[in-house]
């Protein structure tokens, strides 16, 4: 397999030596160079044997270079080759749960083990390739994000709908047994894999320890959209107190026997539950925050540093809202009540948008479209400045899950939207937008 070179930086390494545009990337150092990792793994050395392709001819080119000296190489795509889509067809896929109507993007379920290390992403293992094992093992690659769901190899068949589901379970030992990193992931549906189903998936992952650092456990998302697909009903307020209680008593074990709690019960979970959030202490260093785990805890208690450490005495403000999702609408209502106890003049009001779009058993932020937004906000004391949390956004942009954009928002609602990254100073210094 050979990777094609689509340009050549000119006057770089390899526009010096002669290789060129078209030209058919091989090997380094004698190494198949398949993507993005081959790449940049091989070609940090100090002394190069470059093999291309040219016209079905082989030409071999010699280079002495500076460590991470770069080559000079474009490819078609940041990953050289194409991003692997899922191979499964999970009971609990929220991407079956989709609408149609939303942009193309939203409906690609990908499965790449290089995006688990470059982005974060979580992957099945029911699609790696010997090679990628083998590389993540000899190039020492962690952490590596996984989607478990459970260790019983017939059950994950089961809510995988691929029978290599099972058999996928050796790579995660394998790549344990090497040292690798994990962080692993539990989507629980009620009364299939949670249970003493959840405390098998526990005893197994937890004697993998230290490779297994983290273990997330997260509710099932059920929309109204669901026609076709297996019945699942989403947790309540007694399943969720459930588990979570089988999750405490894990994550005290390992405390006890580690010094740390290694499974954590997304927020989700304890919204759902109408428990209180343990404080930040609890959540160590935040290992799996991407997945839910910690945010409110973290946010809250940013938010009182803030307060605290502030001194600002503004005599006036800017009148303010924020809008977010059903299951942060109480912790925002405290927030904004601790500010104002501070700043008695403060004005800022919080409102809940509930997910008419997704059907009301959805209750994150993440998930308000923008149709919800504009909807339930029209007719309502906005101020000169709504804010709305990041997580409501496509990543580094400004559109929402149905393509209504912040420009779209502010001319609907005639007001000033900022948008918020989960962090209690940056949405403090939002509130107290003012001047003296």
């Amino acid at each position: 397999m050979a990777v094609k070179i689509i340009s050549v930086v000119k006057g770089s390494i390899c526009h010096k030596i002669g290789i060129k545009s078209g030209d058919n990337l091989v090997s380094i150092n004698d190494n198949e160079i398949v993507d993005v990792f081959d790449y940049q793994f091989y070609a940090a050395e100090n002394k190069l044997k470059i093999v291309v392709d040219r016209n079905n001819e082989t030409l071999t080119f010699n280079v002495k270079k500076e460590p991470f000296d770069d080559l000079g190489l474009e490819f078609s795509s940041y990953l050289m080759d194409e991003q692997k889509r899922c191979r499964n067809n999970c009971i609990f896929c929220f991407i079956d749960q989709l609408p149609k109507g939303l942009r193309e993007s939203l409906y690609f379920k990908d499965d790449d083990s290089r995006l688990s290390f470059l982005f974060g992403n979580y992957i099945t293992l029911t699609n790696i390739t010997e090679h990628e094992i083998d590389r993540i093992i000899k190039m020492h690659i962690s952490p590596i994000n996984i989607s478990v769901h459970t260790t019983n190899p017939e059950l994950r068949c089961k809510m995988m709908n691929n029978r290599f589901a099972g058999d996928a379970l050796k790579v995660l030992y394998r790549l344990a047994e090497a040292g690798t990193k994990l962080n692993c992931q539990l989507v629980l549906c009620p009364g299939i894999n949670d249970g003493d189903e959840l405390k098998r998936t526990l005893d197994d992952l937890i004697s993998l320890y230290p490779a297994v650092q983290s273990i997330a456990a997260v509710p099932i998302g059920v929309t109204k959209y669901r026609d076709g697909l297996a019945s699942l009903t989403p947790y309540n307020e007694n399943t969720a107190r459930e588990t979570i209680k089988i999750i405490e008593k894990y994550a005290d074990i390992c405390y006890e026997k580690y010094g740390t709690r290694i499974v954590f019960a997304a927020d989700e979970f304890y919204l759902k539950a109408k428990l209180p959030l343990p404080n930040e202490s609890y959540y160590e260093d935040f290992a799996q925050l991407d997945n839910g785990v910690g945010m409110c805890s973290l946010l809250k208690s940013e938010f009182f540093d803030a307060c605290e450490s502030n001194d600002n005495e503004c005599k006036i403000f800017n009148k303010s809202s924020i809008a977010t999702g059903t299951a942060a609408y109480p912790l925002i209502c405290e927030l904004v009540d601790i500010a104002k106890k501070k700043w008695h003049n403060l004005e800022c009001n919080v409102y809940e948008i509930k997910n008419n779009f997704f059907g009301e058993s959805i209750t994150v932020a993440g998930l308000v479209t923008g149709k919800d937004l504009i909807s339930q906000l029209k007719d309502k004391e906005l101020g000169e400045n709504l804010l709305l949390p990041s997580c409501m956004f496509r990543a580094q942009g400004d559109i929402m899950l149905d393509d209504t954009s912040v420009e779209d928002i502010e001319a609907a609602l005639n007001v000033k939207v900022k948008i918020i990254q989960n962090d209690g100073y940056e949405l403090l210094s939002a509130i107290l937008d003012g001047e003296n």
